[in-house]
């Protein structure tokens, strides 16, 4: 299930870059954001100790600002019109997607007894 999300998911943003009416690839750079986005997560959960609940609220932080800047690349770039708003919508929903399959992954692989 989660394989066919992501691929749903880069489908739409490749499509926002390759339709024959946008030819852009300018939105294809919201990728680097769906690798960097678990790395705080990741990061605070290898070194958590018992007492310190204060940098599991900061990698929180962290990850949420990485998911607003690539649900507003898309947006500034439209609106600056280096992009088509088709595109724009192609990458948001492909945002959407791809962040539901991150979501997923780790709420189905991830043990309960680590946090």
């Amino acid at each position: 299930m989660l394989a066919m999300l992501g691929s749903i998911g880069m489908t739409m943003i490749i499509l926002a870059c390759a339709l024959p009416s946008y030819k852009v690839w300018w939105p294809f750079f919201v990728v680097l954001f769906y690798l960097i986005c678990p790395i705080p997560t990741l990061i605070a959960k290898r070194n958590q100790s018992d007492d310190d609940n204060s940098r599991i609220t900061n990698s929180m932080f962290a990850t949420i600002g990485i998911i607003i800047s690539s649900f507003a690349l898309p947006i500034v770039l439209a609106r600056s019109m280096v992009i088509h708003w088709g595109a724009c919508y192609l990458t948001l929903a492909g945002n959407v997607i791809a962040y539901i399959t991150v979501l997923g992954y780790f709420f189905g692989y991830d043990s309960a007894d680590s946090w």
